[in-house]
């Protein structure tokens, strides 16, 4: 493993408490995420019913996604993260796993939500973990994603940040649009849906993204 991913998995396990306290009800109070999830689930089912949240965090998608009928299981970067997800939301199965390393078998799944967790992506790692996504992702299954736009440079957490404030630091790249389709194009995945909310003060906007896997890709 090497030193970033390293550290953002250390992070992580620190702020895996602060998750399963600070974020229970959000999606509640987010209707354009909600409805991205219930797009995803109602295409999905005509494929099948096996989805994975990778990059899981705390847990707090799963049952949302299972309230929409699909079976889903979540993969965690940070072993803090899947223990808080265990006894959070229990019920589900979780592992620890890289993005670019899933535990899943090719053509396994109907479908994958990736929410907010391809924003730690380095530029050298993009290519092995959208090839890696669609290996694992059945002919007609979809791929939701929840992002930041920016240009996909680095980014880290000042101090006046929530995690900086805790004394923790780790990359982030804030991926354009044009970027993630470039990517999913390449590893044989084709739009149905991209939409964004606009940027509040500093923030950047957040972009969503639904994909459908088509072929198989070059990467």
């Amino acid at each position: 493993m090497d030193a970033s991913t390293e550290e953002l998995r250390d992070a992580h396990d620190v702020l895996a408490e602060w998750y399963a306290k600070n974020l229970v009800g959000v999606l509640e109070r987010m209707p354009v995420e909600r409805a991205m999830l219930d797009l995803f689930a109602e295409l999905t089912l005509v494929v099948g019913t096996e989805v994975a949240d990778v990059g899981c965090g705390a847990g707090r998608l799963l049952p949302y996604l299972a309230g929409r009928g699909l079976l889903p299981r979540g993969v965690d970067l940070s072993p803090g993260m899947v223990e808080v997800a265990r006894r959070e939301h229990p019920g589900f199965a979780y592992e620890v796993a890289d993005l670019r390393e899933l535990p899943f078998e090719d053509a396994s799944l109907a479908g994958v939500v990736c929410w907010f967790s391809l924003i730690y992506l380095a530029p050298g790692a993009r290519a092995r973990a959208f090839a890696e996504l669609a290996r694992v992702v059945k002919p007609g299954g979809y791929l939701v994603a929840a992002f930041k736009h920016g240009d996909g440079t680095l980014h880290r957490n000042g101090p006046g940040s929530r995690v900086g404030s805790l004394g923790l630091d780790f990359d982030r790249y804030w991926l354009s649009a044009a970027e993630m389709e470039e990517r999913f194009a390449a590893t044989g995945f084709a739009p149905v849906f991209q939409g964004s909310t606009p940027p509040e003060g500093a923030e950047p906007h957040y972009g969503y993204m639904l994909v459908r896997k088509t072929r198989s890709g070059n990467a």
